[in-house]
């Protein structure tokens, strides 16, 4: 199995003209009846080895987390960043593997974050709340500054997204720092400026997906993730804001509103033929449906109707998205659809 990514670089290498990777790329998309802009690819696993592989870095990298937590504080983190780099190098530089360079990524800079909050646990300094968020900010900074190295040495995909990950935490840890964790109002400040930061990343994802419309190269990808890390920062203020997340019960006129938010993120979803914020918002939207049955008496049957209704919803989308995104597409301004996706046909494709 090959994925876009290797016939990219098949292209890159000479391997292959690019007409041929153009032929093959229709060919797939004929024979799926989805034109490849749409299919929304990412290279996730090649083969089993990719699994095989990330089981081993898995135990390698709990095992350095596990000496170094009994060595001394902060060890254990700084032996797991160390131990994914290592293995970086190989697996991701030379093998080009797509699932433990995830993995591996995510433990760098998840090992550089958590090595001075391992320190940070075991100092009396944890009575200053104020102190506390500025040591953590100084942590997601480091973070931000390692899977920047990481990118800029390795150019994973899902890096971009971490960098932006981690800049975010950043600027809201330093704001609460600044306001105060005491006097701190998580609805009101925090809250809002999630929001913000998923609607910057949103945009920002944006900009990698205009400088690839045809989705061929490696900028595709990092627009996917930075779409799946801005998705959940957008919806779950939102919905939060709505009544959702807080457990309460919901009526039918929360319901329709529920929906009616859901249907924007779906006509957002198709405009810019990203899914994102259509799997972000789900949970929400069966936990509104699912009040509703219940609240008209049908308590049993609540969640097999809940799941009928979207699941059923969703796969007709799925199974007629280029139609029902062309259509859309179609009504919106002219430079605005210049810089959207292109709108894939089977005909174009072809």
């Amino acid at each position: 199995m090959y994925s876009e990514q290797d016939l990219r670089d098949a292209v890159a290498a000479g391997a292959i003209t690019d007409e041929a990777a153009h032929a093959l790329r229709a060919h797939v998309a004929q024979m799926r009846q989805m034109p490849v802009t749409d299919e929304e690819n990412f290279r996730l696993v090649n083969s089993f080895n990719d699994i095989f592989v990330t089981i081993a870095a898995v135990l390698l990298l709990v095992a350095m987390g596990g000496i170094g937590s009994a060595v001394v504080p902060g060890l254990a983190g700084a032996l797991i960043a160390i131990a994914a780099w290592g293995m970086s190098e190989f697996f991701t530089r030379r093998r080009r593997m797509a699932l433990p360079s995830i993995v591996l990524m995510l433990a760098f800079v998840g090992g550089i974050v958590a090595a001075p909050v391992e320190i940070l646990s075991e100092t009396t300094i944890d009575d200053n709340a104020r102190m506390v968020a500025a040591l953590l900010a100084a942590s997601f900074l480091a973070g931000a500054v390692a899977a920047w190295l990481h990118w800029k040495r390795f150019m994973v995909p899902i890096t971009v997204a971490a960098i932006c990950a981690t800049a975010a935490a950043t600027v809201i840890a330093v704001v609460v720092t600044a306001i105060g964790p005491a006097t701190l109002d998580p609805e009101n400040i925090v809250l809002p400026l999630v929001f913000a930061a998923g609607i910057a990343i949103f945009a920002y994802a944006m900009r990698w997906d205009i400088s690839d419309r045809a989705r061929q190269t490696r900028r595709s990808d990092v627009a996917f993730w930075l779409h799946l890390l801005a998705a959940p920062m957008i919806a779950h203020p939102l919905f939060h804001w709505l009544g959702i997340a807080d457990g309460g019960i919901v009526g039918p006129g929360g319901v329709v509103l529920v929906l009616a938010v859901y249907v924007l993120f779906g006509l957002v979803a198709l405009a810019i033929d990203r899914r994102a914020l259509l799997v972000s918002a789900l949970a929400y939207v069966l936990f509104a449906l699912g009040s509703l049955f219940e609240q008209y008496g049908m308590v049993e049957l609540s969640v097999a109707l809940t799941a009928l209704v979207i699941g059923t919803a969703l796969l007709m989308l799925s199974a007629f998205w280029p139609a029902i995104r062309a259509g859309v597409v179609e009504k919106l301004p002219g430079d605005l659809r210049k810089r959207l996706p292109v709108v894939g046909t089977l005909a174009q494709a072809a």
